[in-house]
């Protein structure tokens, strides 16, 4: 029987002009080196929209709003079992976004190179489902 804490993720995937915001994970954290979209551990009373559009802010200084829950993954990785919430979100201040090189380490991504980084296994069909919809082809 699994007695690991399960980790409620509530994780902003900001969409931009079919860019999406991504940075890497840091080496010292689970996971390193994976790309990945804003977001975190769910508070006691946060709901997994209020995370994501929190931890984006604290992680990139970018203020978002959360539209949509695009996915919801359950995933047991070695170092944890988590619920992941993945929300479609959208800067506050759209104007300029793209030329604001203060994000913490995130970097903008067309929709068209997703396929080619390194994400956790997790988020195989968000990626799929992103590439998708806003790829142009």
């Amino acid at each position: 029987m699994n007695s690991r804490k399960t980790n409620r993720i509530g994780i902003a995937v900001v969409e931009y002009q079919r860019q999406f915001l991504i940075g890497i994970r840091d080496p010292d954290s689970p996971l390193a080196g994976f790309h990945e979209f804003p977001g975190g551990k769910c508070e006691a009373d946060e709901s997994a929209d209020q995370c994501a559009t929190r931890e984006c802010l604290e992680e990139t200084g970018l203020e978002v709003i959360a539209l949509k829950e695009l996915r919801y993954e359950e995933h047991a990785y070695d170092h944890a079992d988590v619920k992941l919430h993945f929300w479609l979100c959208q800067p506050v201040h759209a104007h300029a976004v793209l030329t604001d090189q203060n994000l913490k380490g995130f970097h903008w991504f067309p929709a068209e190179r997703l396929l080619d980084l390194r994400f956790p296994e997790a988020n195989k069909s968000l990626i799929e489902l992103l590439v998708n919809t806003y790829a142009i082809r």
